[in-house]
């Protein structure tokens, strides 16, 4: 079965973008692009919500075919412009990108179908509003968080309060050369609150 791979970036103190979206703070290296290539290269799928799609749409294509690019960049571009793509969009008004189907909500029954379908893992980059969804629903078989050395102080947090606590179980954690900490975490389930 596949999974719903969650993968962010975020600060040590929980923003995953400063108040006006700012990702500035981003420490990109070797290490960092070795493990995102590694995950689209494992994936079958991208879910998306509508503005995180329309940015990717927006850029991947263009770079998968710009020569100006360095290789691992157009190799990254060209697999994440092959994926399959699914936005989800109450609105409908998505943008134009090839091998994109669209969903008008996060329907349990429906993920769960996508899930039982071949193919690699269902991978979600950004999407906030899709995540904490899916978090609420239960439906995230693991997060990877890529915690970069800074604290941020304001922002948009990764979570916000109104849901129960969530016991994870640590996967993995690899330090890079820049100092982000790759963690990969796998939900066990509620915590008993009194």
């Amino acid at each position: 079965m596949r999974k719903i791979v969650v993968s962010m970036w975020t600060t040590l103190d929980g923003f995953v973008a400063g108040p006006d979206d700012e990702m500035d703070w981003l420490l990109f290296g070797e290490h960092l692009q070795r493990y995102e290539q590694s995950l689209v290269d494992t994936a079958g799928s991208l879910l998306l919500g509508r503005v995180t799609h329309a940015d990717f749409a927006s850029y991947w294509p263009l770079a998968a075919q710009n020569p100006d690019e360095p290789d691992e960049v157009r190799e990254y571009a060209q697999r994440v412009d092959a994926l399959e793509k699914i936005v989800v969009s109450a609105s409908g008004n998505t943008a134009t990108w090839n091998n994109t189907r669209k969903l008008a909500h996060l329907d349990p029954d429906e993920i769960a179908e996508l899930k039982r379908g071949s193919g690699g893992d269902i991978v979600v980059y950004g999407s906030l509003s899709v995540i904490r969804s899916l978090a609420d629903l239960r439906l995230i078989d693991e997060i990877h968080l890529l915690v970069h050395p800074l604290l941020l102080r304001q922002g948009k947090a990764l979570f916000t309060s109104g849901q129960p606590p969530v016991r994870l179980e640590l996967v993995s954690a690899e330090p890079f050369a820049s100092g982000v900490v790759l963690m990969k975490y796998r939900p066990t389930g509620a915590v008993a609150t009194s």
